[in-house]
């Protein structure tokens, strides 16, 4: 089976195309530093020949909503109307859980359009949403820093690890179209505080994490449990502790 991997030289595109071609399919990486373009549509009717499944697990290179909001619209819009051309049967979008509750930020107002898109396409379709990466700890530390000290909202958050994404990402990828979304989260729950705290610890990062009931998450307010799956999500294996131990 070939599998193109949109965003395929990423954090989890990169693990995408490994985990796959270890289980013996044709994953090919697809990104601009590849020939292929899915803002511009370079190179994607060449890459998608023969394929059968489409990854997209791309991001916007620039977060300003309006840069952001052109991102999605335009890579999505042409790699579908490509993916049509090119006979793909299974499209697999990596979002993120609680997108739909999170429609005050201009990112997720763009991940969001994304989905509906995708959704009114007539493609056979899976969407992965996933919780926040172990590995944006620091990144969600310094959107909420002041100084020395770091704010951030009273919330909940059941962070997963990239290499567990990636493989619940191919696992979807390799099976039957849900036509809906699959939520795929760590095993462990946190406050957003004791989150960014022990992942600041573990790089020896000395700033001072509080609790702000003001608090905002790129950009959007939010209710204590707007970030957790639900109940049938698919738990990874890794665990915090074990992973920041190592880092």
């Amino acid at each position: 089976m070939k599998v193109v991997v949109i965003g395929g030289t990423g954090l989890i595109g990169s693990k995408v195309v490994s985990k796959l071609n270890e289980h013996g399919h044709e994953a090919v990486a697809a990104s601009p530093n590849t020939g292929v373009n899915t803002v511009t549509g370079e190179g994607l009717a060449d890459v998608l020949k023969g394929a059968s499944v489409v990854v997209d697990v791309s991001n916007s290179p620039s977060f300003d909503d309006d840069a952001v909001m052109e991102f999605f619209r335009a890579s999505t819009t042409n790699l579908l109307a490509a993916e049509a051309a090119a006979g793909v049967t299974h499209h697999v979008a990596l979002s993120v859980v609680g997108t739909d509750r999170l429609q005050q930020s201009g990112y997720f107002q763009a991940k969001q359009v994304q989905e509906d898109m995708i959704r009114d396409s007539g493609v056979p379709f899976s969407i992965v949403h996933a919780t926040q990466f172990f590995e944006f700890a620091k990144t969600l530390a310094d959107s909420a820093t002041s100084g020395d000290t770091v704010s951030v909202a009273p919330i909940k958050i059941q962070p997963i690890f990239s290499g567990d994404v990636a493989a619940a990402v191919g696992r979807t990828a390799v099976g039957t179209p849900v036509n809906g979304i699959v939520e795929v989260a760590g095993p462990d729950t946190f406050t957003l505080e004791d989150f960014i705290r022990q992942g600041l610890a573990a790089h020896n990062d000395p700033r001072t994490v509080v609790t702000d009931p003001k608090g905002l998450y790129w950009g959007a307010a939010l209710k204590e449990s707007d970030l957790l799956p639900g109940p049938d999500a698919q738990l990874g294996e890794t665990h915090f502790a074990d992973w920041s131990s190592k880092q």
